[in-house]
């Protein structure tokens, strides 16, 4: 059986207010009352839908499933009042949920398609010829165990067009493993109970936002005020609900707000002041009842410098917390920093922002920045996470961040998670758009995948060469979201490389002859380019360059013409991307 997903990080909905929902009329029969929460929606009737399960989920069923095992009615052809075609074996109705008898968004086409990960096969239902009863309740106490052990939160079952009434043996099962169990009546379709779920995630989500931004404003204006660092502490504590406090390695207290909480909450806050200050990760959490715990690290960490961490302690069912920390950990880095610690390395960045500003090239005013190589990232935020752009910089370590003008736009209230994430996904991938996040970090500072992020990340270079890192971090994005990967970092080719072994000069010659068809389209070159760069995927090379996956089709049916060449050999494969990557590099130098 596969291991469970964890939740994703969208508001979750609790089962009460869907069964608080009269136009619903949903009863509950069985399992736990309190805290249940649902993260999305699934309709199934297979005897084993464990492996299209991503957990969080309220699955529904009519129970045709069940059929061999009572000897009921046919499967195939019933369909009841107010209740979707009952053939209809797995429609999903969450983002994500895999529908068993339709491809997803991967295309089922080839080998871009990315199936559910395999899974023991369950047992096949017992036929009406072996004890029935019997049969039932055992066939009914695996569907429930397996359906417990892939995480699904809730079990929907519908009245009719199988069943008149949920089975006593499901109820017990249900009872058994903890297993909240729902009775979906005959009037209410699960397209229904679909659409209030994402309705109430909305609604969710848009509170959290008008949350975040109200947090936004509050701290912003507590970091402009006398003594700020305290006034941002109490700030932060207000709109977090919980204690926030600024540690030194050692424990000691450099300020703190919020209520005081418990001896051991203060030992596990010093414990991750610690992991910091020793030059540990920028950022770490802890989990104790009833709190969680978040440290950021504010301030250097090397000789002669205070390694001070900012400390909350929230309530672990409160995501937004965390956000909203990331916000205020940016604003103390800036009041606690080297900005104010250590003033000439601060008067050294503003001089040399203030020579670029007139003119000078930034090969002259790199000594002023301390660091001779430079690492630069981009990042975009996937669609299960709320994190703030901020958040990401001090998990990063850094506040030389230029944040993208659209990426924090929250949705319109009511709009649907798929259709924004859709938009936005169009927009950054799209060749020259700007992602939600850019940054600058030292080269010896490690950069690692953050949840709720894709991380593009360039090798390190000078600063006269960043602007040929910010491409290359950029086209590392581009196939971290196309293949799906957390984090991708950019490589160039090594000195034994085949590059090596043609002069420059000549390999421009060749590139220039050989892509000439191609010279006055660059969306057909930005089109090969991607293509032969992500193996001949159709689908993730429409990810990347945000098209759909018949105009990639189309756009490299008309390259093969104007080449007049078969983009089926892998002969023509490579001596194309090695003309492509000579006027890349031809590209850099200039």
């Amino acid at each position: 059986m596969p291991h469970p997903l964890p939740p994703p990080s969208t508001p979750p909905v609790p089962l009460a207010d869907l069964l608080a929902r009269t136009d619903l009329g949903l009863r509950q029969l069985a399992g736990p009352r309190e805290g249940v929460a649902i993260h999305w929606v699934h309709t199934s009737e297979m005897a084993d839908p464990v492996p299209y399960l991503l957990g969080g989920e309220m699955l529904l069923t009519a129970g045709m499933h069940l059929a061999k095992v009572t000897g009921g009615a046919d499967e195939a052809g019933a369909t009841g009042p107010g209740r979707a075609g009952a053939s209809d074996v797995a429609g999903a109705t969450g983002p994500g949920a895999a529908d068993v008898t339709a491809p997803g968004p991967a295309d089922a086409a080839g080998p871009d398609t990315a199936g559910p990960a395999p899974a023991a096969p369950a047992p096949a239902p017992p036929t009406a010829a072996t004890s029935p009863p019997a049969a039932l309740d055992s066939y009914l106490d695996g569907y429930v165990a397996r359906t417990v052990a892939a995480g699904a939160a809730a079990l929907g079952f519908g009245i009719a067009p199988v069943h008149d009434t949920v089975p006593a043996a499901l109820v017990a099962a249900c009872d058994r493993h903890g297993l909240p169990l729902v009775e979906v009546p005959v009037g209410t379709p699960f397209t229904a109970v679909e659409s209030a779920v994402w309705q109430a995630v909305t609604e969710a989500r848009h509170r959290e936002l008008t949350r975040l931004s109200e947090a936004q404003r509050a701290l912003a204006a507590a970091a402009a005020r006398p003594d700020p660092a305290s006034a941002v502490l109490r700030a932060l504590a207000r709109h977090v609900h919980g204690w926030t406090a600024l540690l030194a390695p050692d424990g000691a207290e450099h300020g703190t707000a919020g209520p005081r909480p418990d001896g051991p909450v203060r030992a596990a806050a010093g414990r991750l002041a610690r992991v910091l200050g020793a030059g540990g990760p920028s950022s770490a959490t802890d989990t104790l009842p009833g709190t969680s715990l978040s440290a950021y690290a504010l301030t250097g960490r090397g000789p002669g410098r205070q390694a001070l961490a900012l400390v909350v302690a929230a309530n672990p069912h409160d995501p937004p917390a965390h956000a909203i920390a990331g916000v205020a950990a940016v604003l103390l880095a800036l009041i606690t920093g080297p900005a104010t610690a250590h003033g000439p390395a601060a008067a050294e960045h503003s001089a040399a922002l203030v020579r670029l500003l007139l003119g000078a090239r930034p090969a002259d005013v790199a000594p002023l920045l301390g660091a001779p190589l430079w690492t630069v990232v981009h990042a975009e935020r996937r669609r299960d996470t709320t994190e703030s752009t901020a958040s990401l910089a001090a998990a990063l370590g850094t506040s030389l961040v230029a944040p993208g003008t659209a990426a924090e736009l929250p949705g319109a209230p009511g709009a649907h998670p798929a259709t924004e994430s859709t938009a936005r996904t169009e927009a950054v991938t799209a060749p020259g758009a700007a992602p939600a996040l850019r940054a600058l970090i030292p080269a010896g500072q490690e950069v690692t995948a953050h949840p709720g992020w894709t991380l593009g990340v360039s090798e390190p270079a000078p600063v006269a060469e960043l602007a040929t890192a910010d491409r290359h971090a950029a086209a590392a994005l581009r196939r971290a979201l196309a293949g799906r990967t957390a984090l991708v970092r950019h490589r160039t080719p090594g000195p034994h490389s085949i590059t090596s072994l043609v002069a420059p000069t000549d390999a421009r010659q060749h590139a220039q002859a050989l892509l000439a068809p191609l010279a006055d389209s660059p969306p057909l070159l930005a089109t090969l380019h991607n293509w032969l760069s992500l193996h001949g995927s159709w689908d993730r090379t429409a990810t990347a360059l945000g098209i759909h996956r018949n105009t990639v089709r189309q756009r490299i049916t008309r390259i093969a013409g104007l080449l007049d060449t078969d983009l089926d050999d892998p002969d023509v494969r490579m001596e194309l991307w090695f003309a492509l990557r000579s006027l890349d590099r031809d590209a850099s130098r200039t």
